[in-house]
């Protein structure tokens, strides 16, 4: 497990600037699963008045890393590599990403990482208004090793 640092970090990231700026708020479902959600603000509000694309990008950044930290434990190294974004729709009012990591993946990460050195798992999501709409569609490259003790 991550030390009490870690966990009192994971714990503040709603008042981390970009976030709270951008009105991004996390909700941790359990040890696997969080679920972030932004209203339609005037600080994130385009000129053609729907989502700013970097906000809705913004929502969708640390979350594969930051789960996929605490699973595997202070023995690896994880790290955001690259990342793409796809606007299917314009975003109004609430929108919402739920962000998921089964153990069976992450066995499969670690296992890759262990034999390999290295490993580059590829991760989706979708942002979806309150009707269940997508909004936009996101996928994470992470870079995962293990650390030389």
């Amino acid at each position: 497990m991550y030390s009490f640092w870690f966990r009192l970090r994971e714990g503040l990231i709603n008042f981390y600037p970009p976030l709270l700026g951008a009105g991004i708020r996390a909700h941790k479902i359990d040890e696997r699963t969080m679920q972030i959600e932004m209203k339609l603000t005037a600080l994130n509000r385009n000129i053609v008045g729907v989502h700013f694309g970097g906000s809705l990008y913004a929502m969708c950044d640390p979350w594969f890393m930051l789960i996929l930290m605490r699973l595997l434990g202070s023995n690896y190294i994880v790290w955001d590599k690259a990342a793409s974004i796809r606007f299917v729709k314009p975003g109004r009012g609430k929108v919402k990403a739920v962000f998921h990591i089964p153990q069976e993946r992450v066995d499969e990460i670690r296992t890759a990482a262990d034999l390999s050195g290295k490993t580059e798992p590829t991760f989706f999501v979708d942002v979806v208004d309150d009707q269940g709409q997508v909004i936009a569609k996101v996928e994470k490259l992470l870079y995962v090793r293990r650390k030389n003790n």
